[in-house]
């Protein structure tokens, strides 16, 4: 298997596929200040399967809090549906998939294309933090933050390329990133897969609230992560949602086959 990843430097992962699975694409986001690395093993899983995946690394990521703060939420979009329609091209049909704000991109790309399904993880729509409501105007005032920790996390220790500082501009771009997916939401019709942490003190549990409202696809499926914090794709249930995946990719592009006329 070839890959452009780097375990060490956060880098773009990519996998043509193999086999039967070779025609169906993968294209899923990272999160926010994140990069590649968080999802990274479940990109091998899932291209170990034969699927074809692409994981871009998104502009501001994977460098500096100060280059972050520079790029907006079109940016962060624009890199990822790109990699997604450049996927569709060569596929029979392509998947979305993401994790945390990378969960937002995903809703959002599958709100404006033909998307044959999502799966995202934690995916956030919504902040703890009620400061994020003057975040507009907190922006000039206080330039950087601390990024939010899990007390009690049971992801082992990883680097994967997050920033010791958040810029509260790009806080401000992740808020209006949110507010584009929420608006796509009913315009979603293909078939969704959410896993939600019972133990994640990152994303919201109003989050889920608002797909559950607002999803226009009936199709939702929503599996609860018992045991693992925010970026479960790194903790305890990270297999579960590797296998889940892979069940779910395959049971509907099983289901899209056309079948022969004799």
């Amino acid at each position: 298997m070839t890959e452009s990843s780097d375990r060490i430097r956060p880098a773009a992962f990519s996998y043509a596929g193999h086999g039967a699975n070779a025609r169906i694409g993968i294209a899923i986001s990272h999160g926010f200040t994140g990069s590649p690395l968080s999802i990274l093993p479940w990109a091998e899983f899932l291209a170990g399967r034969g699927f074809a995946v692409t994981v871009p690394l998104l502009p501001g990521h994977g460098t500096s809090w100060q280059e972050l703060a520079r790029t907006g939420w079109r940016e962060w979009h624009g890199a990822f549906e790109q990699s997604y329609l450049e996927l569709a091209a060569r596929t029979d049909e392509c998947y979305v998939a993401g994790l945390s704000m990378g969960g937002a991109i995903a809703l959002l790309t599958a709100s404006r294309h033909d998307v044959a399904g999502v799966a995202v993880v934690n995916p956030g729509l919504s902040f703890y933090d009620r400061r994020v409501r003057v975040i507009g105007l907190l922006k000039y005032v206080q330039r950087t933050t601390v990024p939010l920790a899990e007390e009690n996390s049971t992801a082992p220790p990883t680097d994967d390329g997050d920033y010791s500082l958040t810029p509260l501009a790009a806080v401000h771009q992740l808020k209006r990133l949110f507010a584009a997916a929420v608006r796509g939401l009913p315009r979603i019709t293909a078939p969704v897969l959410v896993f939600k942490s019972a133990n994640d003190a990152v994303v919201p549990p109003s989050s889920l609230s608002l797909i559950r409202r607002r999803l226009g696809s009936a199709a939702l499926d929503v599996v609860l992560l018992r045991n693992s914090g925010h970026v479960a794709t790194l903790d305890t249930d990270a297999e579960e949602i590797f296998e889940s995946s892979a069940r779910f990719f395959q049971l509907h592009s099983q289901s899209h086959i056309p079948s022969e006329k004799s």
